[in-house]
C-alpha cells in the first residue's frame, strides 16, 4: 500500500479494495430480508469504538474497511428493508448505487455545462421528463435536483419571495396547514420571516387544508394591511398520506394572486399511479412543485428535486456572474445548475435517476408505486377485519394510521394512548421492525408507510402478530 503524500493506492489495492467494497454491497441487497432492521446503541458504546484521536499514521486499507463493515454499517438502521415501516422509508435500487459510484469516483463537477457538458444534459433531459409527467410547461418550465425535499422547498421559497416581494417582506404572509412538513417551517426561519408571518390553516376531518378558513384568514390580513403571498399545499402528508384540495388551493392563488407552493416531497410520485394521479388532480397548476426522487422514486439518498412553471424564475433568483466564472458562461442553451439554485458546488446527481429509469423503465416505477398504494389498502382491510387493531387515518398515497384498541376491552383514552407506546418501544426494541407512531386528532397511534416495493402482506401480518404478542406482556 502507497503511503505517499500523493494520497493514491497501487492499481492492484484499488482493485482489491473496490472489489470488496461492491461485494459487500452486492452481498448487502442480496440478504438484506435476513438483517434486522433496527440498530440500537449509546452514545458511550460508539465512543468506544470510534472516538479517538486524528490518526498521523497510515492504517492498511483492509483493515480501515473491516472496520466499517464489521462496526459502522451494522450500527446503521436499514431505511431499506420490507419491514422499516416508519418515517419515510429510502427502498433505493442497486443501479442508482452503482451510478452515485460511478459519479462519485469520477468526481465529476455538476455545476456548469463546460465543467461536464454531458452531466448537465443529463440533468436537463430528465428534468425535462419530470416536467412532463406532472404536466408543467416544458417549453418554459424548468427546475433542479436538490439534496432532498428541504432544499428544495427552501429553494421554492426564496424565489418566491424574489418575485413577489421584492426587498421588502416586512409584511408578507405565507399560508400552509397543521399537516404541512416542518421542512416549510424550517426554510422560512432561514428566509428571515417572523413567526407572526405564518398562519398555519386547520385541516378538515380528513385532515386536508379547510378551505374556508384558508379564505378567512386570507381576508381579515389583507384588511389589518397585510400581503398576503404565498400557499404551501402538501401533494401527501408525511402523518397521513393527505393530499390537499390542489384545484381548489389553486384557485385561490389565482384570485388572490398568491404564489402557489406545492410541497409533493412524499406523495408527487404517485402520479405514476392511476389511483395517485386521480388524488393529485391539480398539482400541475402550482407555480414550484417539490418531489423527493429519494423516496417514492426508489433513488439512493440524496436526491430532491424542484419543478417551477418557468426556468427563468430560478435564474432570475439565482444567478451570479462573479469574475472568476466570466470565461465559462456559455450560450442561453447550455445551463449551467449553480445559477438555478443555492450550490455552485454541485455532485452529479442526474446520473442515478437517469441510469435506473434506463435500465428498469418507467413502467416498472409506476407498476411499483401502484403495488405500494394496493398494499396499503389491503393492510387498511386486514386491520378492519381485526378485533384487535382500530384504523384511525385510512390507507392513502400508501400511508396508514392505526391503533391497538381491541374490543370487548375497556381502555381510557389515556390508556390506549400509554399502551400503543408501549407497543412501539417493544416492536422497535426487538429490532424486528421499525414502528413508531406519531399523534392524529390528540391520539397516539401506529403509523406504516408502505412504499417499499419489496414489503409483503406477509411482512405486516408478522409484525401485527408480534405486536399482539407483546401486548399479552403489558397488560
Amino acid at each position: 500500500m502507497s503511503t505517499s503524500h500523493k494520497l493514491q493506492l497501487s492499481k492492484e489495492d484499488m482493485r482489491s479494495f473496490g472489489y470488496q467494497v461492491i461485494d459487500s454491497i452486492v452481498e448487502h441487497f442480496a440478504s438484506e430480508r435476513d438483517k434486522m432492521p433496527v440498530t440500537q446503541a449509546s452514545r458511550e458504546e460508539m465512543d468506544s469504538i470510534f472516538n479517538m484521536e486524528s490518526p498521523e499514521k497510515p492504517t492498511h486499507y483492509q483493515d480501515v474497511l473491516d472496520l466499517v463493515i464489521n462496526k459502522v454499517l451494522p450500527n446503521s438502521n436499514i431505511v431499506s428493508h420490507p419491514k422499516s415501516f416508519s418515517f419515510v422509508p429510502g427502498p433505493s435500487n442497486y443501479v442508482s448505487v452503482m451510478a452515485d459510484t460511478l459519479a462519485t469516483g469520477f468526481n465529476v463537477f455538476s455545476g456548469g455545462w463546460a465543467a461536464s457538458p454531458a452531466a448537465a444534459e443529463l440533468e436537463i433531459v430528465t428534468m425535462n421528463w419530470l416536467l412532463k409527467l406532472f404536466k408543467f410547461p416544458t417549453k418554459k418550465g424548468g427546475g433542479i435536483f436538490t439534496s432532498g425535499g428541504s432544499m428544495a422547498n427552501l429553494t421554492a421559497l426564496v424565489t418566491a419571495r424574489r418575485l413577489r416581494c421584492g426587498d421588502d417582506f416586512s409584511k408578507a404572509i405565507i399560508y400552509m396547514s397543521d399537516q404541512a412538513h416542518s421542512s416549510n417551517i424550517k426554510a422560512i426561519r432561514v428566509l428571515g420571516f417572523k413567526k407572526e408571518q405564518v398562519r398555519i390553516i386547520p385541516t378538515d376531518i380528513e385532515f386536508k387544508m379547510a378551505i374556508n378558513k384558508l379564505k378567512n384568514a386570507i381576508a381579515k390580513d389583507r384588511l389589518e394591511g397585510l400581503t398576503p403571498f404565498c400557499i404551501i399545499a402538501s401533494a401527501g402528508t408525511t402523518n397521513t398520506g393527505t393530499v390537499d384540495p390542489l384545484n381548489e388551493i389553486s384557485k385561490i392563488c389565482k384570485k388572490e394572486k398568491l404564489w402557489f407552493h406545492i410541497d409533493g416531497a412524499y406523495g408527487g410520485a404517485a402520479i405514476l399511479s392511476k389511483k395517485g394521479n386521480a388524488l393529485l388532480k391539480g398539482i400541475e397548476k402550482a407555480d414550484s412543485l417539490t418531489i423527493d426522487p429519494h423516496k417514492w422514486l426508489y433513488q439512493p439518498y440524496e436526491m430532491g428535486c424542484l419543478l417551477v412553471r418557468n426556468h427563468k424564475w430560478l435564474s432570475q433568483t439565482f444567478s451570479e456572474k462573479p469574475e472568476y466564472l466570466r470565461d465559462i458562461e456559455g450560450n442561453t442553451s447550455e445551463i449551467n445548475f449553480y445559477d438555478h439554485g443555492i450550490q455552485l458546488t454541485r455532485r452529479f446527481r442526474a446520473l442515478k435517476f437517469y441510469m435506473s429509469l434506463k435500465t428498469f423503465g418507467m413502467g416498472a416505477f409506476r407498476k411499483a408505486i401502484a403495488y405500494n398504494i394496493d398494499l396499503a389498502e389491503n393492510v387498511e382491510d386486514l386491520l378492519r377485519q381485526s378485533s384487535n387493531w382500530e384504523v384511525v387515518s385510512p390507507a392513502t398515497l400508501a400511508v396508514i394510521n392505526f391503533r391497538y384498541n381491541p374490543i370487548g376491552k375497556s381502555f381510557s383514552e389515556k390508556e390506549l394512548d400509554v399502551l400503543n407506546q408501549a407497543i412501539s418501544k417493544k416492536i422497535t426494541e426487538s429490532r424486528e421492525a421499525l414502528l413508531v407512531t406519531t399523534v392524529l386528532q390528540n391520539q397516539i397511534v401506529l403509523r406504516m408507510c408502505l412504499i417499499n416495493p419489496r414489503t409483503t402482506i406477509e411482512d405486516v401480518k408478522d409484525t401485527l402478530q408480534s405486536c399482539e404478542k407483546l401486548v399479552e406482556g403489558l397488560y
